[in-house]
Formats: C-alpha cells, sequence, structure tokens
C-alpha cells in the first residue's frame, strides 16, 4: 500500500473538476474519506481481551473453513466512528426529498416507530404461546379489517412479506382458484404500463406471460386486451394507477371483460397512496391486490424498512386464501393454521411462510392508519396526485412530458430525456442532481418511454421542497439541453467520481485481495 495514509486513500482519487490540493488525509473538511473495514485494523487482534476459544470437532462437514477469513480487530471506537462515517455519505428520507418513482419514499412518522418500539411489541416472539400475544392478535386482526375495508374486499391474506410475495401471493389463489373447477389455463396478461415483477411474478408461477400494448395516453389498449382474451387465459396482472403515472379510466370494463372471458384480475397495489380512500379496488372489480404498507402505510423501504405485502382477495378467491390467518371468537383471537370449513381459507392453497406476517410493519401501518382516520387518509391521496400533477406542470416545458396531454396524472410525473443535446442521456442528469443534493429519480423505467425519469413526490413533501426540486432539475436539464460537458463527468462533489456501471455490473470484484496485491492489479 504506497498511498499516504493507512486508508488506501491516493491523490488521484479526488473527484473530477476538483481546484484545491489533496488533503493529507483524504477528507475534505466534514467530508471524511473512509477506508473499508478490512483495511483498518489487522486481522489476529482484538479490541476485547477474551479467552481461547476450546477446540471442539467442527460439525461443518464440506462447509469448514480451511483459511482465515481475515476480519480485522477493531476497538470499540474505530468500529463506531467507522459505521458513523459510513451513515454521514448516505441519502435518507430524513435528510431530503426522494423523488423515486413507483416506490412512494414519503416521511416515517415518528409516533409509529414509538408505538411499534413498545415492549409489548418489540419483543414479541413467533414461538410464544398463544395466549401471550393476545394483543398482537388483535392489531393483525384490526389491520387486516381496515385493509379490506379500504379496498372493498372480502377477505386479505396477512402473511406475505413484501410486494413481490404479496403478487405470487394472488397468482396462486387465482391458480387454486382454477383448478378447484379444473381448469388448466396457461397464460397471464401483462400491460406493457404494468410494474416489471408482474411479468416475473407469473412466470415464476409457471404462467406463461404474453404482453398487451399501451395506447398512445399510455393506458391499456382495451381493444387489443379484449381480443386476446380466450379459454387459455387465466388472467391479467395489472397496475393501477399504472406506472405511467396515469390511473386506468377502462378499469370496470377490463375486469367486466377478464370475468366474462372466466379469468381474475390481479391489481398491482404498489401504488395504492394514490387512491387510498378515495377509490375501492373491490368495486372495479378486482380479484387480488397486494398493498405494500411499507409504501402506503409509512416505514418506506429507503428509510430501513421491511416491507411487508398483505393481499386483500375478491369472494371468489377469498377461500383460496394462504394459512395461517387470525380469527376472533368472542373476545378470544387465535391463528389459525389447518383448513377450516367457511368462507374464508377454506380451500386455502396453503403457507406461504413459517411465521405469520411482519409484527413491525403491522404496528405501524395502523397507527399510521388511525392516527390519519377516514378523512386524513383521503387527503393523503388528494394531496400527493397535487404534489404530482404541480411538479409535472412545471417542467413540461422543460422536459419531454410524453403522457401530459393524458390529462392529469396520479401519484407520479414521467419524463423522457427526448430534447437533450446529442450524447447527452437521462443518467448524465441523474447524476447532475446528485451534485445538487438529490437522490436521483427512478431512471430508465418504464420502459416503455425512452430515457424515462419517474418522478414521485407524495403527499409528505411541502410546496417549498417541490420548487427547490424543480429548480435543481430544471437547471440540470438545461444545461443538458446545452451541452454543458461538466454534466458528462458528474457529479463532482459526491465522496466518488461517476463509476463506470456497465463494467461494474458485467466484470464485479466479488474476492477480497490484500491491499498490495490490488495495487499490483492495477
Amino acid at each position: 500500500m504506497n498511498s499516504i495514509n493507512q486508508s488506501g486513500w491516493k491523490p488521484e482519487m479526488g473527484n473530477a473538476g476538483d481546484t484545491a490540493p489533496a488533503t493529507y488525509t483524504g477528507n475534505k473538511a466534514l467530508m471524511l474519506e473512509e477506508a473499508l473495514i478490512f483495511e483498518i485494523g489487522t486481522a489476529g487482534t482484538t479490541g476485547v481481551d477474551l479467552a481461547d476459544a476450546p477446540q471442539v470437532a467442527s460439525r461443518l462437514g464440506n462447509l469448514e473453513r480451511h483459511r482465515d477469513i481475515g476480519l480485522p480487530g477493531l476497538s470499540e471506537p474505530e468500529t463506531v466512528r467507522h459505521y458513523t462515517r459510513l451513515s454521514r455519505q448516505n441519502y435518507a428520507i430524513d435528510l431530503g426529498f426522494f423523488p423515486l418513482g413507483s416506490c412512494t419514499m414519503k416521511h416515517n412518522p415518528r409516533l409509529n416507530e414509538k408505538v411499534a418500539r413498545m415492549a409489548g411489541f418489540a419483543d414479541v416472539h413467533p414461538l410464544q404461546p398463544v395466549e401471550t400475544v393476545q394483543g398482537a392478535f388483535a392489531v393483525i386482526h384490526e389491520l387486516a379489517h381496515w385493509l379490506v375495508t379500504l379496498t372493498g374486499m372480502k377477505a386479505v391474506a396477512m402473511s406475505p412479506k413484501a410486494g413481490a410475495h404479496g403478487e405470487l401471493c394472488g397468482i396462486l389463489a387465482i391458480r387454486a382458484a382454477l383448478t378447484a373447477r379444473g381448469d388448466a389455463r396457461s397464460v397471464i396478461l401483462c400491460p406493457e404500463s404494468a410494474h416489471g415483477t408482474n411479468p416475473a411474478t407469473a412466470a415464476f408461477a409457471g404462467y406463461a406471460v404474453e404482453n398487451i400494448p399501451a395506447t398512445s395516453e399510455g393506458r391499456v389498449d382495451l381493444a387489443a386486451l379484449k381480443a386476446r382474451l380466450g379459454p387459455d387465459v387465466a388472467g391479467v396482472m395489472i397496475t393501477n394507477p399504472n406506472t405511467c403515472g396515469l390511473f386506468e379510466r377502462d378499469m370496470r370494463e377490463i375486469s367486466d371483460a377478464v370475468h366474462a372471458a372466466g379469468g381474475y384480475v390481479y391489481c398491482d397495489g404498489a401504488n395504492f397512496n394514490a387512491i387510498v380512500g378515495r377509490v375501492r379496488p373491490g368495486d372495479l372489480g378486482v380479484d387480488a391486490m397486494h398493498i405494500n404498507l411499507h409504501k402506503t402505510f409509512s416505514t418506506p423501504h429507503g428509510g430501513g424498512g421491511p416491507g411487508s405485502g398483505p393481499v386483500v382477495l375478491s369472494e371468489a378467491l377469498a377461500p383460496y386464501a394462504p394459512l395461517p390467518f387470525v380469527d376472533k371468537d368472542k373476545d378470544h383471537y387465535r391463528l389459525v393454521e389447518e383448513e377450516t370449513a367457511g368462507e374464508h381459507h377454506g380451500s386455502s392453497f396453503g403457507r406461504m411462510v413459517a411465521f405469520h406476517g411482519q409484527m413491525g410493519m403491522f404496528t405501524r401501518a395502523l397507527s399510521y392508519i388511525m392516527s390519519h382516520g377516514a378523512d386524513g387518509l383521503r387527503q393523503v391521496a388528494e394531496d400527493a396526485v397535487l404534489n404530482a400533477n404541480y411538479i409535472l406542470r412545471s417542467l413540461e416545458d422543460v422536459l419531454e412530458a410524453p403522457f401530459a396531454h393524458s390529462g392529469p396524472c396520479m401519484h407520479e410525473a414521467l419524463f423522457s430525456d427526448n430534447g437533450l443535446a446529442e450524447g447527452f442521456s437521462t443518467l448524465d442528469i441523474a447524476k447532475g442532481l446528485i451534485d445538487e443534493g438529490y437522490h436521483p429519480m427512478t431512471v430508465y423505467f418504464p420502459l416503455v418511454v425512452h430515457g424515462a425519469m419517474l418522478v414521485e413526490p407524495t403527499e409528505t413533501e411541502s410546496k417549498a421542497t417541490l420548487d427547490q426540486f424543480i429548480g435543481a432539475l430544471g437547471r440540470v436539464a438545461e444545461r443538458a439541453k446545452a451541452g454543458d460537458p461538466s454534466l458528462k463527468s458528474a457529479p463532482h462533489y459526491a465522496p466518488r467520481r461517476r463509476l463506470d456501471e456497465t463494467q461494474a455490473a458485467r466484470k464485479p470484484v466479488l474476492v477480497w485481495r490484500e491491499p498490495e496485491q490490488a495495487v499490483a492489479a492495477e
């Protein structure tokens, strides 16, 4: 290691465009240069005095290690400082606006965190006797009631862990319903504007996936959908509001057509935040829909997660819901883990997870719902849509907005990179936004728009915050349209210069090398 200090930093690591001299430490004022943890400390030493471990026979068989893995020995201050320094280089929802489209990255109310950290919830264990977790069951049961009420559906499966897991739950329920009537259908239809996990889920469940095109408005081509329906179509997986940021106005007619053809309708509920309290998917003919609790009802996944994806089901699919489920008998709650007679779970397709649900997320979601109330949840949707339209109309003259002519958007504003100077693309705008202090919006998705930029402001952002973001994105876009060469090397002020993302994806370095070997390889 031939650098100035022990961190492995070298003067040429400075960002492009720097004019100040390199510092001895590699630090830039309060932006601290942090080495890998393997480069701090030395293997074979430790900051804690521990007795020698007793020699025992290994039970790992072929999994037994035969060489030292090289973990560094660090003192407590070194360890704390290392991770604290790294945390300062994170972008977080508590630092600023997260414009990621289709992700619903909104403020995480601290009230929810306080409730989730109450001892009775935080310390609950999945193997506790049922009599000792009656309060937890009550929370699950109450949350299930809210979800069914808000969506206008018949039942809800609480065990799926996140969105894609919820998709799988819904598709397995559809398959179970078809199997029960002896109908072996093999095709799932997925519109172009659906989330990318939709076709992946259908394929994982064993279905062939066929695409349904979008209209020039960015919505499902109803005529094309109807033309493809037939005895081999098990159902359609549709995202509403869709990934172009638009509400599917023909949703009721789509559902009626699919049902008439003997299929079922799965709705991706990742964008439920835009319609919660305003629209009940059950009224639109939806048979199954997952709800991302970590998107619509707090704890955004970029803020630390974890996810949770309950699935609401129509009367037709309710009997096929997965086990287990929480049931209430007078004032006593129980976890039903076997098929029972009745309209709910009576013909269950089985169990999806080892334990029931995600207790921390259930607690946060119910806290969020109850603190907002029915009127507050309605306002959530209204304000989210208002914010998205404010961004769309403020920037449609700066960036191409391919579906601005389709009417008001819902939860997110969609732009493309058409109109930029030759050689400039969405990636350059995203990197330029980093210099402005923003995590970039979702880029290159949805695929139906060239160089897509998907911005979702959510209801928790103020007008002042949106104005500053609009100004920053507009300025970077103007630079890209003018062909500003400095934008091609952005970001200039981040801890690292622009990475070669293609090279990193194609040739990742996954094996640890000693610093001397790394230097020699360079």
